[in-house]
């Protein structure tokens, strides 16, 4: 299975439908409620919601999804008779899988319900018709290429007695998502040093985001938060309540982070942990839908 612990949970919707192709005789038997195996609709109704709940059971890569509704519903024509699935689910992956198996249980049941009224029965033209939520939902197009600058305030990267192996990841993180990182500078944990790198990278005027990272902490010297908060003309503590809410379904220790995240002169500064698996999932927690903020912000324009 694909491992999807690094994502969070959106809202999510799909749709799928398939076709049963059968005799006229047998659509009116159907209507007519008069099939000698019973009530076809009804049947059918409940074996696709019980195969859309069961589909990690059959599609082996499949995840478990805690469906929050599931529906079943026909067009009935002549000769044919259309079933449609809907599913919805705030969790991690899309239902494509769910909605494609209650569509494909429904019309094998009603096909064995009906074979002894009809040896021709055709189904097929199985298909996801719709789908909400999930990445494609939350990425914004822009008029020009985002660009950021990666800040790590950290003594003891300065001093050599420590690796920085977070800057790294955080620049590959943002580089495969599109934005280019200008510049990369390890810093130390420092008061006016820190603000005056921030104050003069907001002056910047083709630059979107800062992540300044490391400092975070409950240690007296950690205090990128309290600069970041000085320098900021505008807080967004949404942003860091969403770091810390991702991070806390993982290890209760992302509760100790004191991130701040907010506006300088047309630039988003977002504080993140200086511990590299931290900072990873913290982007994990942003991305995506934080580009819309430079949207939201009037800082840049749609494509």
């Amino acid at each position: 299975m694909i491992d999807i612990s690094h994502k969070h949970s959106t809202l999510r919707y799909a749709k799928a439908e398939g076709v049963l192709i059968t005799k006229p005789e047998v659509i009116k038997k159907i209507k007519e409620n008069s099939v000698p195996k019973g009530d076809v609709l009804s049947v059918v109704r409940a074996a696709g919601i019980q195969a859309a709940k069961r589909t990690s059971e059959w599609v082996v890569f499949s995840h478990s999804i805690p469906l929050d509704w599931i529906e079943i519903s026909f067009e009935i024509q002549e000769n044919q008779i259309k079933i449609t699935a809907e599913a919805r689910t705030i969790w991690k992956v899309a239902l494509d899988m769910e909605v494609m198996t209650a569509v494909s249980a429904a019309l094998l049941n009603m096909t064995d319900m009906l074979k002894s009224l009809d040896k021709n029965i055709e189904f097929g033209m199985i298909r996801i018709v719709e789908r909400k939520g999930g990445v494609s939902d939350y990425q914004d197009q822009f008029s020009k290429k985002l660009k950021a600058a990666l800040l790590f305030a950290s003594d003891a990267v300065v001093n050599e007695k420590k690796e920085d192996r977070t800057t790294t990841i955080v620049r590959q993180f943002l580089e495969e998502r599109g934005i280019e990182i200008l510049s990369t500078e390890t810093i130390p944990e420092d008061k006016l040093t820190i603000e005056q790198k921030l104050v003069k990278l907001t002056e910047h005027e083709d630059l979107h985001f800062i992540f300044a990272m490391g400092s975070t902490g409950l240690r007296d010297r950690d205090i990128l938060p309290e600069v970041t908060r000085k320098v900021i003309q505008t807080e967004i503590p949404g942003l860091a309540e969403g770091m810390r809410e991702h991070g806390r379904q993982r290890t209760p220790y992302a509760m100790f982070s004191r991130e701040v995240c907010g506006i300088r002169n047309q630039t988003v500064i977002i504080n993140l942990p200086g511990s590299s698996r931290g900072a990873e999932e913290s982007l994990n927690a942003l991305f995506p839908g934080l580009e819309h903020i430079l949207l939201s912000a009037g800082i840049v324009s749609m494509k």
